[in-house]
């Protein structure tokens, strides 16, 4: 067969074709293919989660503060009523000890008693004086509702209106500059559930973080520790928030205990808004249902 018949036959015509596709493959896309393989994070990216034992770990986390004698205080002044809150916070009994007796125990929060500490911290928030309350939006724009906001109307724990406590008492003393401090770092510090910060404490969680801010101030703990803290517990009130706000993360090369909790508080990551953004952008994230709710 001459070479004039070989370049018409069929068949020679569909193996040049087969080989100029895998030297394409080669030379272009193959070789690209090759190169991720050496990197399973960039071929797999959608495959990539956070490592869970680092944001919600089975122990949970151990904060610099401590309850001391919070719990027996509030409900000495009415802002707990005891048996209301036992059973609807279904306390073990460590939580009911630290609630009626107090004592030098660490705040501790993990996957079991986040209820419980979002409560207590809630009771301790809304009883302490604090410029949120006056020059705050709660205290300026909606002074006139202050007492219908979930964080106020919402808190059923108490001996009477809840709004009747709002601000009314030094649990710890907080000098003037210690609540402008309070002030700076709350307004950076945002919660899933809404799009406020915490300088604007309208539901549970907002004037939970508020009170854990107020007790790392008045410890004099650094503002770097002090994000970090909130941070911790907010992974733990939002599982699902904070494991799809670290899968992020991991995928663009930052793991979770190198991140800058200040920034991913802030309204970019934390808010309801900046939150379900980046839930977008990441899809389901499996295990990291729970938390606890907005209410009482």
């Amino acid at each position: 067969m001459n070479i004039k018949a070989i370049r018409n036959n069929k068949i020679f015509k569909a193996g040049l074709a087969v080989i100029l596709v895998s030297a394409a493959f080669i030379m272009g896309v193959g070789y690209q293919r090759v190169s991720e393989l050496k990197n399973p994070t960039k071929a797999n990216k959608a495959e990539v989660l956070a490592d869970k034992s680092k944001v919600l770990p089975d122990a949970g986390f151990t904060l610099s503060i401590s309850w001391g004698d919070l719990g027996p205080k509030l409900i000495s002044l009415g802002v707990i009523d005891k048996d209301k809150f036992v059973k609807a916070a279904n306390l073990n009994s460590d939580e009911e000890k630290i609630l009626a007796e107090g004592g030098d125990v660490p705040i501790t929060i993990n996957a079991d008693n986040g209820q419980f500490v979002v409560d207590l911290l809630w009771a301790i928030g809304l009883a302490q004086k604090s410029d949120a309350y006056v020059k705050g939006p709660m205290g300026t724009d909606y002074k006139k509702d202050v007492g219908n906001f979930a964080s106020t109307g919402g808190w059923t724990l108490a001996k009477g209106k809840a709004v009747n406590y709002l601000g009314k008492y030094e649990l710890f003393n907080l000098t003037d500059e210690q609540q402008v401090r309070v002030a700076e770092i709350a307004k950076n510090i945002y919660r899933p559930c809404c799009g406020n910060s915490t300088w604007f404490p309208d539901c549970n969680h907002g004037m939970a973080a508020l009170a854990a801010i107020e007790m790392m101030v008045a410890k004099g703990l650094s503002n770097d520790e002090i994000y970090r803290n909130v941070l911790k517990l907010n992974s733990f009130w939002f599982p699902s928030t904070y494991m799809n706000i670290a899968t992020y993360f991991e995928r663009k090369g930052t793991k979770w205990d190198k991140i800058d909790a200040k920034l991913v508080l802030g309204s970019d990551y934390s808010s309801g808004q900046g939150a379900a953004s980046i839930a977008k952008e990441v899809g389901p994230v499996p295990g990291s249902s729970g938390g606890g709710s907005c209410g009482a």
